[in-house]
């Protein structure tokens, strides 16, 4: 079984995307929805633990609320794929890896657009995972949880867990199932460069490149670099569609 966690400050959203999926499952699952409607929580890190924690189930799937299983299986086969894996530490539905484009069969935004030009037709093995949908084993997250202290907002939790276990030879893996998901997810805050930086601090020797589904970070850099280059790019991009 799999235990389904999502925070949500949402109910509108999250019963028209997420519990409209799990709706149509034809197998039984777990739901531990947090609510941070009233902001409780100060990181995603810290709510997902506090489901995660309490999960029954062989697998905690932590999902955001904007997001759409698009298939009436989709946990029973996601089971069937994740049984059959070895060296298992992370599974999610879009990642990346050296040199390769980001893998995925989901969709984002509104008109739905294909995440990357890479399609996954069975189990494909990542570096970093995105953090709009991962599934870790229960057991494994009994003893690896969330950093709260270097991942202490909304950004980069995932990637943070999939390169620790890594540093423990377990392996990330893209899901060949099909998912949807509400935003485009590129939301590069001050706090997004921020844990970056932590992150680098804390991965760096082990990982001389870290590569995620929003960009590809060389960590003897400082991530200040990063910020200063994606605002470049921002001003750029908009010169070029004159606005």
């Amino acid at each position: 079984m799999i235990s389904v966690v999502c925070v949500y400050n949402n109910m509108e959203m999250l019963d028209g995307c997420l519990l409209r999926g799990l709706g149509r499952q034809t197998v039984k699952f777990e739901t531990l929805l947090i609510d941070n409607t009233n902001g409780r929580f100060g990181s995603a890190s810290s709510a997902l633990n506090s489901g995660g924690v309490r999960a029954t189930g062989k697998y905690v799937m932590f999902a955001h609320q904007d997001v759409v299983l698009q298939s009436d299986t989709w946990l029973s086969d996601a089971e069937i794929l994740l049984d059959s894996l070895e060296n298992l530490g992370v599974a999610g539905i879009a990642g990346k890896s050296k040199g390769k484009a980001k893998i995925s069969n989901m969709t984002h935004g509104d008109p739905p657009i294909l995440v990357g030009n890479l399609r996954a037709v069975e189990p494909a093995k990542v570096q970093t995972l995105d953090e709009c949908l991962v599934i870790v084993p229960r057991e494994l997250f009994g003893k690896l949880t969330f950093d709260e202290s270097v991942c202490d907002g909304w950004h980069l939790y995932a990637v943070d867990y999939c390169l620790s276990a890594a540093r423990r030879s377990l392996c990330s893996f893209v899901l060949p199932l099909p998912a949807h998901h509400g935003s485009v997810g590129y939301s590069m805050t001050r706090d997004y460069y921020r844990c970056l930086r932590d992150i680098f601090r804390k991965h760096g020797r082990y990982f001389p490149w870290i590569y995620t589904t929003v960009g590809d970070y060389y960590t003897a850099l400082p991530a200040v670099v990063y910020r200063i280059l994606d605002g470049l790019k921002k001003v750029v991009r908009a010169r070029i569609l004159g606005k």
